[in-house]
């Protein structure tokens, strides 16, 4: 059976359309998780927790449409890896996703609490979870190998970030009572460089997709 081109192109590309919706909603819902833990906006946080169902359901159509192309068109070398890869990038997504909610999850539970010095690491860690999910995807729609393998080195600053949150909250746990609220921030920072994590499996699944080869990049 020959595949016909043109159709299977206009389906590639339609999956590199969903794919960055899907990673559009993606960073809006890290982005509004945020604000809505800086301004202990609650009902903005339960927005974004009942916005995932969007976010879960395009997961879902990204990789129905995947299989229907599989079964139908029998894609093969990179036609066949740019499928494969954009089945696990939407998984990706979504729970970059999930981590988004979690983050406004903890809103509710830190909205009667007073401000603590550490919150303002956050802010920095999420500038760099944000910049590498939207640079993975750039890489997976140019199919920029370079671009991916150099997610490493943001990967590298969330996890400083991290650890910096980590020390400065256990140092702030033992001065004064902040047990309750830094446990609930570190929270937060540990999903923020989880998103950071999955951006890189993003940019790895991308130098396959380009190259063939699997390349452990964090």
């Amino acid at each position: 059976m020959h595949t016909a081109r043109p159709l299977l192109d206009r389906e590639l590309a339609d999956l590199v359309d969903r794919t960055q919706q899907l990673c559009s909603m993606v960073v809006e819902a890290l982005d509004r998780a945020m604000q809505a833990l800086h301004t202990r906006n609650v009902e903005l946080a339960r927005n974004v927790v009942d916005n995932d169902r969007y976010v879960n359901a395009l997961r879902f159509q990204i990789e129905e449409e995947c299989l229907r192309t599989l079964a139908t068109q029998q894609p093969a070398a990179f036609d066949l890896r740019f499928i494969v890869a954009t089945t696990h990038i939407a998984v990706e997504l979504e729970r970059i996703g999930d981590h988004a909610a979690s983050i406004a999850n903890v809103v509710g539970l830190m909205a009667e609490e007073d401000q603590i010095n550490s919150l303002h690491k956050l802010p920095k860690m999420a500038k760099h979870a944000r910049r590498m999910v939207t640079r993975s995807i750039d890489a997976f729609v140019n199919r920029d190998v370079e671009m991916a393998l150099s997610i490493t080195r943001r990967e590298e600053k969330i996890d400083k970030h991290y650890e910096a949150l980590f020390h400065e909250t256990i140092e702030e746990m033992q001065r004064d009572d902040y047990i309750q609220r830094a446990t609930f921030l570190l929270w937060v920072g540990r999903h923020l460089e989880r998103a950071g994590d999955r951006a890189t499996n993003i940019a790895e699944r991308v130098v396959f997709m380009v190259s063939g080869e699997f390349v452990e990049i964090g």
